[in-house]
């Protein structure tokens, strides 16, 4: 009979004592595969944590029962778990599904986000990170959610501010033997909307459909447009992308840092042209990494070059949806 990891009640009850305020009312949902049910309370979060309801959870979900929490409070009096039910944003959050160590590497040398709160375990390989935050907008937290799964890879579906995420401390059941859901802390930090620097992962998306040429700036693209154009073009007529790097670096001080957004925009600008060529997605990333390998460290080296190259792929495969 395979082993299975203890249920920890003790990790459940930290997790939600530093997610929530005291008084505050949480969505809590069991899901169940076989059979198919789903059961959802809205409790308050002193509810939640007493050891009669923590117990019932434990049995739930020793018996097969997966525990899933809502990552944002719902207001005081609330039956549902609705978009309208949701009281504040209280968390981002990013799913990390396929090569979730990879995309997780990537995210934590990343100079665009901040540190995440917390990182949950899920199962092997797979985590979702969140980020505690405060005084955001839902609209600003439906804009950052997706440009979080975008530039990160994580899992489009898990957009939306009534999302809900798995209750670490209890068992993940989809695998035989089931998982314990973990977790780590990574800061105790705050963040808030400014502190999320995403650009949006198809900064020229009109020139997709075009061939690829010379641009020169008109006034009409910004200037990231501009620059994005300018590179594919180049590299299109075979020009050494070191030296467009360089030379972008150069033409953007006005960059946080140009050096960073020269490498990403060249590297990124090649991954696309060699997908488009139809080349392995494999290859790519080697030749990714065959390029930086001696301005980057061998680890993060390879976690980058993961990152670009499924970031090209989406950037195809949304051009193709449009």
């Amino acid at each position: 009979m395979p082993h299975r990891e203890p249920i920890d009640i003790g990790i459940a009850c930290e997790f939600l004592r530093r997610s929530f305020a005291p008084s505050e009312t949480i969505a809590i949902v069991l899901r169940r595969t076989s059979p198919a049910t789903i059961v959802q309370r809205i409790v308050t979060l002193e509810r939640t944590l007493q050891p009669s309801y923590l117990g019932w959870l434990a049995h739930e979900n020793a018996t097969g029962a997966n525990v899933y929490f809502a990552a944002n409070p719902v207001v005081l009096g609330s039956r549902k778990r609705t978009k309208e039910d949701i009281a504040e944003v209280r968390h981002l959050y990013l799913d990390l599904d396929a090569i979730g160590e990879v995309k997780l590497a990537a995210l934590r040398t990343s100079n665009t986000v901040p540190i995440p709160t917390a990182i949950v375990s899920t199962s092997p390989g797979k985590y979702q990170v969140l980020w505690r935050v405060e005084n955001m907008t839902f609209e600003q937290q439906e804009t950052l959610l997706k440009l979080l799964a975008i530039t990160f890879g994580g899992d489009p579906a898990c957009t939306d501010c009534n999302r809900v995420l798995r209750l670490p401390g209890f068992l993940n059941q989809k695998y035989a033997p089931a998982h314990l859901v973990a977790v780590e802390y990574p800061t105790l930090s705050v963040s808030h909307s400014e502190d999320f620097k995403l650009a949006h992962p198809v900064p020229n998306r009109e020139h997709f459909g075009r061939p690829i040429g010379p641009l020169k700036p008109t006034g009409k693209h910004s200037p990231s447009e501009s620059d994005w154009a300018w590179i594919l073009g180049e590299l299109a007529r075979g020009k050494d992308p070191l030296k467009l790097t360089r030379t972008l670096a150069e033409r953007r001080p006005d960059k946080p840092n140009p050096e960073y957004y020269a490498k990403r925009t060249v590297d990124v600008a090649s991954a696309w042209l060699w997908l488009k060529d139809g080349l392995p997605i494999a290859d790519v990333v080697t030749m990714l990494q065959v390029r930086r390998r001696f301005q980057i460290p061998d680890k993060l080296c390879s976690a980058r070059a993961h990152e670009i190259a499924f970031t090209a792929q989406r950037m195809i495969a949304r051009k193709k949806i449009a």
